[in-house]
């Protein structure tokens, strides 16, 4: 016999997935300035105090779809090639963060944690920094592997990995193409390739 106290979990977590679906499509399709709490309850059709109840904020709302959507579908898939796993990564998040829904989403959280601590704290505990964290699990990997060197530490090549990509995108002209791509992998490897 299953577990009842089990089947209130799997319901709440269900309605929590389709909650944060909900909220990426209305992004997509009235971007930040049209999303509110109460649209993402009525197009869900569910009371806003549901919504409230699993995030106190827009913004919280927010950081939880950009996580989802990078734990599902945009984080790496190793292969053992660093370069090749590091490229074939950084194209697909590159091209789930420059369109919709993503983009006006993560722009929109971006300058509200400009002026609000708890948010700048937010957006680096539940997004930035798992970022990070799997870039670095890759190249420190790909350096026990013996493709990179093994006498650095690459805590801090890892979050210029990651925080090169978002800086052009979010606060220069520049595309993030794959020219921009191959050049900063280019400048890694020899900066850190095994000899």
């Amino acid at each position: 016999m299953p577990n009842e106290s089990s089947a209130p979990r799997r319901r709440g977590a269900v309605r929590t997935e389709a909650l944060l679906q909900v909220t990426l499509d209305l992004a997509a399709e009235v971007g930040y300035a049209g999303l509110s709490i109460e649209a993402i309850a009525r197009r869900a059709e569910v009371g806003k105090h549901t919504v409230y109840r699993r995030w106190p904020t827009k913004a919280a709302l927010l950081l939880d779809a950009l996580q989802r959507v990078w734990t599902r579908d945009l984080d790496y898939r190793p292969t053992g090639d660093l370069h090749a796993d590091l490229r074939e990564q950084f194209l697909r998040s590159v091209s789930a963060l420059t369109s919709p829904p993503l983009d006006p989403v993560y722009r929109a959280v971006i300058a509200e944690a400009q002026s609000d601590p708890a948010a700048r704290a937010a957006l680096h505990e539940r997004f930035l920094r798992t970022v990070e964290q799997s870039t670095l699990e890759q190249v420190t990997r790909a350096q026990r592997a013996g493709q990179l060197r093994a006498d650095v530490d690459l805590t801090f090549a890892a979050e210029v990995l990651c925080g090169t990509l978002y800086y052009r995108h979010l606060l220069t002209p520049h595309p993030v193409d794959e020219t921009a791509i191959d050049g900063l992998l280019d400048m890694f490897m020899a900066a850190y390739g095994a000899s």
